[in-house]
């Protein structure tokens, strides 16, 4: 069975959050949209985002590094978002294995959010429903676009080519020799989840950390 999938590499992100913009930018026009942003100047800000880019600075003065991590969907292969849905509105699909929401059936219970251990779903404070990364299944498989352009948006604005997209399941695609020839990994897998998205490892090209 086909599993689409993103992989991304660690050691080339460089925080630029083109992947985040570019996200925001294409589902707000898109079949998610809309993906507002609340009282984007004034206290209380709200927003609703498919990918987020995390930053940290690791290490002790003066031996540091920052370390950038995206994160989004995972769009795992046991989805734990999927069976506490009380009204199946979060479903995997068999055809690729993209995890989504149908927002007709969407209460906005949180249910799936809560269940979520890499917090990757959203409430839609304009809607009133719960949202996440798509893999921009409207992209992927429009017929109008080209094939180059049939990536998620994160994908083609990458200026690192930090991202790769493909199918996870095929062990001759892009993604899967990534994966094993550069020990690709899954995010928290004692939860169980199986997590289709993979990172794979930064590597330390400064001064060795203590």
């Amino acid at each position: 069975m086909t599993q689409l999938a993103l992989v991304i590499d660690l050691n080339v992100c460089v925080g630029c959050h083109a992947c985040v913009t570019s996200c925001k930018e294409w589902n707000t026009s898109g079949e998610a949209g809309p993906l507002p942003d609340l009282n984007p100047y004034g206290a209380g800000t709200m927003g609703t985002f498919f990918n987020r880019v995390q930053t940290w600075e690791v290490g002790e003065f003066p031996l540091t590094e920052t370390v950038h991590f995206p994160k989004s969907c995972l769009h795992c292969e046991e989805p734990p978002c999927v069976p506490v849905c009380p009204t199946g509105a979060s479903y995997k699909r068999k055809e690729d294995g993209i995890v989504l929401v149908d927002y007709d059936k969407c209460i906005g219970c949180k249910y799936c959010s809560w269940a979520c251990p890499y917090g990757a779903r959203e409430l839609d404070a304009s809607q009133k429903v719960m949202k996440k990364c798509t893999l921009c299944v409207d992209r992927i498989y429009d017929a109008g676009l080209s094939e180059a352009d049939r990536k998620p948006a994160c994908v083609k604005a990458c200026p690192t080519n930090a991202r790769l997209f493909g199918d996870v399941h095929d062990p001759q695609s892009e993604v899967s020799v990534a994966i094993r020839e550069r020990d690709g990994y899954a995010l928290m897998p004692e939860w169980g989840t199986r997590p289709a998205n993979q990172y794979l490892p930064r590597r330390r090209t400064g001064p060795s950390l203590p």
